[in-house]
């Protein structure tokens, strides 16, 4: 019994959630940019990019408090549904292009003229149905990465777009001044099958090549200014260290096997970004590197006012790593720390604010993107 809940909670590693409406849209603009470069943002990706589409009785079994108090805390200073103190990546990426926060695709009264985030919390890379054939349905989020493809295709079309060879004069009134973000994609897939007769080389396949078919269509529909993010180091998380064994280890301190596939994922990644490139020239794709982002700040962790590299900052203060998988943050005995700024991870699984801040400071505005994201930015501002 307690293997099963292990391997339940093991699953859902990668899983933030976010508010299904929210409303602090309108206060998210900075004067980084007075003209924004972008008019609009459209989001993919999993739990680390999700602004809503899920919420605490639509995602993952593994945690359930995401609706109490102390998640929101920082930023919002009330529950959000977002796994975290506050803010994320996505959210410092539209306050540095000074637009809104991205409501969710499911929302039905949200104002979606500035973008969509179509992320999923708990979504794959490879479609649900792989999961079921193989028995490792243990998340109830059936949303994959084709499942965000098709909202987007259902979404173009209210705007007459369909692709750039039938309709390119509605996709170009779409895309040149869109800015596509695929957050963060593959990671659930790998997490999902551990344990499983099913090999980390199957699904690294399976999951890149989903990715792949994935950007070829959205780049076919005319999309001309691109990111698309890395997995992070999944080993240098609370529960990957808690369960890990101590001898699992590589310099940075986190658990080497995990940390090992996925940074071979990501160097497979990037090959079939640069394919890309050469097959769409007038398109400019930028690989933002998560992998090495987070692990400079772990390397350098003074630099980003951190103190604690693996310790949960809300959770159980009787388990290792002030982590218990069975009392998590928010849930009756779980207590949180007084400075969520000095942590990495907030509840074992997810990341504070502070860490989304430092990491979405090293892909805008440092050198972990490639080509750099002020490249992106210059392209956008010499095409008008």
């Amino acid at each position: 019994m307690a293997s099963s809940l292990i391997l339940l909670t093991i699953t859902f590693t990668f899983i933030i959630l976010s508010s299904p409406v929210t409303n602090c849209a309108t206060s998210a603009k900075t004067a980084t940019h007075p003209i924004p470069p972008f008019k609009s943002i459209y989001a993919f990706g999993d739990s680390y990019t999700d602004t809503g589409n899920t919420n605490s009785t639509t995602g993952p079994n593994a945690y359930l408090y995401a609706s109490r108090s102390p998640y929101g805390q920082t930023f919002f200073h009330h529950p959000t549904n977002r796994y975290s103190d506050g803010r994320l990546v996505i959210d410092f990426l539209a306050q540095q292009l000074s637009l809104p926060f991205l409501p969710p695709y499911l929302s039905k009264t949200a104002d979606k003229s500035y973008g969509v985030n179509f992320a999923v919390a708990g979504s794959t890379a490879i479609i649900y149905s792989f999961f079921v054939k193989n028995n490792l349905t243990l998340n109830r989020t059936p949303q994959s990465l084709q499942t965000q493809l098709v909202w987007f295709s259902e979404f173009l079309e209210t705007k007459g777009c369909k692709n750039s060879i039938t309709t390119p004069k509605e996709c170009k009134a779409v895309f040149d001044n869109a800015l596509i973000w695929l957050g963060e994609i593959g990671a659930n897939d790998y997490a999902y099958t551990l344990g499983s007769s099913v090999s980390g080389t199957t699904i690294q396949k399976l999951a890149i090549g989903s990715v792949t078919r994935f950007l070829e269509a959205i780049l076919n529909k005319g999309v001309k200014y691109l990111v698309v993010q890395g997995l992070p180091p999944t080993g240098c998380l609370t529960l990957t260290m808690y369960l890990a064994a101590e001898n699992d280890r590589d310099t940075l301190g986190c658990v080497a096997s995990s940390n090992k596939q996925s940074y071979a994922h990501n160097t497979i990644l990037q090959a079939k970004l640069n394919d890309f490139r050469k097959k769409f020239p007038n398109a400019v794709i930028v690989y933002a590197d998560y992998w090495n982002a987070y692990a400079s700040v772990v390397k350098n962790p003074e630099k980003y006012g951190i103190k604690e590299l693996f310790k949960a900052c809300c959770g159980s203060k009787s388990g290792l790593y002030n982590f218990d998988l069975f009392n998590t943050c928010g849930s009756p005995v779980a207590t949180s720390c007084s400075n969520p700024s000095q942590y990495i991870n907030w509840d074992g699984v997810h990341l504070t604010e502070g860490m989304y801040k430092a990491v979405a400071e090293l892909l805008l505005e440092g050198k972990f993107s490639n080509p750099p994201f002020e490249y992106l930015l210059s392209s956008k501002r010499r095409s008008g």
